[in-house]
Order: C-alpha cells, then structure tokens, then sequence
C-alpha cells in the first residue's frame, strides 16, 4: 500500500511540473496506476477484486476510493475517477452530461451482480418475519415500538440504523419501498459505514438495521445458506402479514430469482477509453475469476451461470 501512494505522489508531481508538455497516457489492461470509487456498500468486494487483480499483474496499482453513492457518481460526473462500482445503473442525464463534457467518454455500463439489502436484528430477537408494508410503516415513523409488531416482544422502541444519510441503502429503500416517502422518526440512525451498523445491531438489542448482504454473509459456507451469527436476519414478505410460506431470506438463490423482494442490480459503470488499465479491471471483474468472488460474498454472479437448489426453510 505504502509503495501505491508513494506512486502515485510521484505522478501527480510530473504531471504538475509538465504544463508546457503533453502527456500521453502509458497505462494498459493490466500495468499502469489508475484510481477508481466503489459505493462503500461493495468496499469489502471491490477490495478483494483490486487484491486479485493487483496480485495477477505485478505492474497494475489501482487506487480505490470508498465512499457514499452520491459522492462516488458527483466523482465520476467531474471526470475525478472514470470507472465506479454502484447499486445502480447512470440514468440518462447523467450520461448525457458525462458525454457534453468530453466528447471521448462513452459510459459503458456492466452489470456485475446481483445484491440484496437485509432486514437484521440482534440475535436475541424473536421476530422473524416482517413484511413490506410493515417495513415501509417503519420507516416512516408509522411504527416506532417492537410490540407493534409482536404483541409478546418485550422489547422498547425500534431503533434503526442505516449506514450513510446519502448511502445507496437509504436510496433504495426511500424510493422502492417507501414510495418516496421521507424516512422519518426520532429513531432513525445513520452510522459511519455498514460495519458500524452490524456492530450497532450485534450490541444493541432494540435496534434494526439496514445493511448490504455481502456485509453479513458467512465466507465459510460454501452453499451460501448461513449469515453471521451474531445476528438475526429477516425473512422479508412482499404480501402483508408476512407468513413462513410467503417470506424469503436474502439467499443468493432468492436473489437470483428475485423471491426476495429487496434486491438491486450491482453495475460498474466505465467512462475510461478502451485498452486503459480500468477497462482491463472492469474486464476483469466481469470474468470467471472475477465473478467467483461476487459469488464468494453472497451476492449473485451477473455473468457466471449458477445452479438453484430448492432448501426447506426453519424460521
């Protein structure tokens, strides 16, 4: 990491004492330093594609930047960095703009994965099920207390946490399931990031958080059928009341088939030229090896064919 800054300091010194002279660019698919942002809900996979990658082609350094979904587009709508990992497409305006202030970058768009935003409680919970409508009433500050939705729970008020006020999670649950509703509620929480909402919900009993799958995914489970255990994590219901038969955990199975309703598509989205050093990452995030370690995290592979296994759920 140390001899990627120094690197990088060295070029931004060149390239500060060069105004009389055009630089050309000397990167490739794989050699040369490149920066790019990943939506900080995907820090943990992006780092593991940059490592792999970097281990691949000794002269390749990426600088990854992790950050809160609207920053990361505001830096690659200002040409800061030409290549982003998001939870979401470019709209058209974007590209349009991207296009109207260099006539050189096409925005490409590669679907990478599949994600899912997971409903987690502390593992002493009893709840288990909670369907969409209960979320959204939640979410707005329609329902405050655990009782509301368990009349046996002896828990208090409803603590929720998300990870960034500008976070993609934020985002989507705002606009896919509160209809674009104002999150509202004296106990709506924003942390610093995803880890700090699973070390928010693992010590605090009344809290319910908001977090990306990858983020409580168990690296150890090879059928990708087990969560953290330091947590509970919701089956989540598309009809109301939420029942066993009609409530799905954000396995990558259900994702894939998209059973479980809070799912969203996972894009890096490349505004570099062809043959650049963040193509051939982007390439290769796209690729077989590159795709296994989507799979690895939990979320599901955009190009890699996967096989479905019907599991009998004990809630």
């Amino acid at each position: 990491m140390m001899n990627k800054i120094i690197i990088f300091a060295c070029i931004l010194l060149i390239l500060g004492g060069c105004n009389r002279k055009k630089i050309t660019r000397t990167d490739t698919p794989t050699s040369g330093v490149a920066t790019l942002v990943s939506d900080d809900c995907y820090g943990n996979i992006t780092q593991e594609e940059v490592d792999v990658f970097e281990a691949l082609n000794q002269k390749a350094f990426l600088l990854p930047i992790y950050t809160n979904e609207k920053e990361a587009v505001a830096l690659l709508l200002n040409d800061s960095v030409r290549l982003a990992i998001l939870a979401r497409d470019l709209t058209e305006a974007e590209k349009l703009s991207i296009k109207a202030r260099n006539r050189q970058l096409v925005p490409r768009s590669q679907k990478i994965g599949v994600d899912g935003i997971a409903i987690i409680v502390h593992k002493h919970n009893p709840d288990s099920l909670i369907s969409l409508e209960t979320l959204q009433k939640v979410m707005t500050g329609k329902v405050s207390a655990w009782k509301q939705l368990n009349a046996s729970s002896k828990l208090g008020e409803i603590v929720v946490v998300f990870d960034n006020p500008t976070s993609s999670t934020v985002h989507f649950i705002r606009d896919s399931v509160c209809g674009s509703e104002p999150l509202t509620g004296d106990r709506l929480h924003a942390t610093s990031n995803n880890q700090a909402v699973l070390d928010y919900v693992i010590k605090n009993p009344n809290a319910l958080g908001i977090i990306g799958v990858n983020w409580i995914s168990n690296p150890h489970d090879s059928t990708q059928l087990s969560f953290n255990s330091k947590i509970r994590v919701l089956a989540v219901s598309r009809t109301h009341p939420a029942t066993h038969s009609s409530s799905y955990k954000p396995y990558p199975a259900y994702l894939y088939l998209r059973s479980y309703p809070l799912t969203r598509d996972v894009y890096a989205v490349l505004t570099d030229l062809r043959g650049t050093l963040l193509s051939g990452f982007t390439h290769f995030v796209a690729s077989d090896r590159g795709q296994r370690i989507i799979l690895k995290s939990g979320l599901v592979p955009a190009t890699k064919p996967i096989r479905t296994v019907q599991v009998k759920e004990h809630f």
